[in-house]
């Protein structure tokens, strides 16, 4: 069977304006102190694709506007919703007092694979992805109601945190849509 690829025009997706008044999956994803523009832009991406709520970008992670990160965003630094903390842990407070059960994405004592976690399609989430060499901040990790850890099988420890970004995202959009 041969297949068209399908045009640019035939792909019916919405304006920025369209996709600020869609329904949004109820997850936010907070950037502890990521310091490349390149995977910056990358989760804007992803959480465009999948209509995420909001970023929060804390500490060392740059905010838009930024030329880097829109090279890899391509737009989406300009539909989807964000905010900046000088301190992650002052995020992580607001989500937990608007009632968000907040996971860190790290390896860690008594992580949860995403396989393992149930979600409910009447509560808000946070995750939380963290620098690319130190991953979360322990205190932040402290200041979390769990960890997810993506299970992996190589002879590396990590993957890289936009490719994380989009696992754990479309795990959660798969779980609450």
């Amino acid at each position: 069977m041969k297949r068209r690829k399908l045009k640019l025009e035939e792909l019916n997706r919405l304006s920025v304006e369209e996709f600020q008044d869609a329904e949004k999956i109820p997850l936010v994803v907070v950037l502890d102190n990521v310091r490349s523009q390149h995977n910056i832009g990358s989760v804007f991406r992803t959480c465009d694709a999948f209509r995420v709520e909001e970023i929060m970008l804390c500490g060392i992670t740059a905010t838009p506007p930024n030329a880097e990160i829109h090279k890899s965003a391509l737009g989406a630094e300009d539909s989807v919703k964000w905010r900046y903390f000088e301190e992650t842990l002052t995020a992580v407070g607001e989500l937990h007092a608007r009632g968000f059960t907040v996971y860190a994405v790290e390896q860690a004592e008594h992580s949860l694979s995403p396989e393992q976690l149930m979600l409910a399609r009447d509560r808000r989430y946070a995750v939380i992805l963290g620098h690319e060499v130190h991953g979360v901040q322990q205190t932040v990790v402290d200041a979390a109601d769990g960890c997810l850890e993506i299970p992996q099988y190589g002879t590396k420890h990590s993957l890289n945190v936009s490719v994380t970004a989009g696992i754990v995202i479309w795990d959660f959009f798969k779980g609450l849509r």
